[in-house]
């Protein structure tokens, strides 16, 4: 059974968001109407490196940004995904260039626990934007540490913080 355990660890790998491939996705009907369809927005998104459990020690916690589309015809382009730290600085910007995201498809950015750069009030802010409108997507975080003696996790919505223009294609990666 453990061997079984392992072979499955295996083969789940994070794909960072440049290598991610078009999926592909059975058509569920068009006969629906879409729920608050927007064209792009700019989404804050909580991140906490680390949280207190008690006052002087603090819990290093792993981050996982995910970016969902929830369209189950469009694609949606994310155009950039910046890492922010406590004090408002940027730490790291983790696309080059605008990617496609498929319909349905996903897309994760994860911070190591050991990497406390970002402290206890540190965010993503993500950019995305579509052709036409689309379902709103879902971006969020979720924290996580699991040790022998104790787990804790939890998860925080984005906050939409503007609206995009659409015509920001170019140099979109495939």
């Amino acid at each position: 059974l453990s061997n079984r355990l392992a072979e499955i660890e295996d083969t789940l790998r994070h794909t960072p968001p440049h290598q991610l491939e078009p999926a592909l996705v059975h058509d569920v009907g068009r006969d629906h109407e879409m729920v608050n369809p927007v064209e792009g927005q700019l989404v804050y998104v909580p991140a906490y490196s680390h949280i207190y459990l008690r006052e002087d020690k603090p819990t290093l916690l792993t981050v996982t940004l995910s970016i969902r589309n929830t369209s189950v015809e469009s694609e949606l382009i994310v155009t950039s995904i910046r890492y922010i730290d406590t004090l408002g600085r940027e730490i790291a910007s983790y696309i080059e260039k605008p990617v496609k995201l498929p319909a349905l498809g996903t897309t994760e950015v994860v911070i190591d626990k050991d990497d406390t750069a970002g402290g206890s009030g540190a965010n993503f802010i993500v950019e995305w934007h579509a052709d036409s409108a689309v379902p709103q997507p879902i971006i969020e975080t979720v924290m996580i540490d699991a040790t022998t003696h104790h787990s804790i996790s939890f998860s925080r919505p984005g906050t939409v913080i503007g609206e995009l223009p659409t015509d920001q294609s170019e140099g979109v990666a495939e």
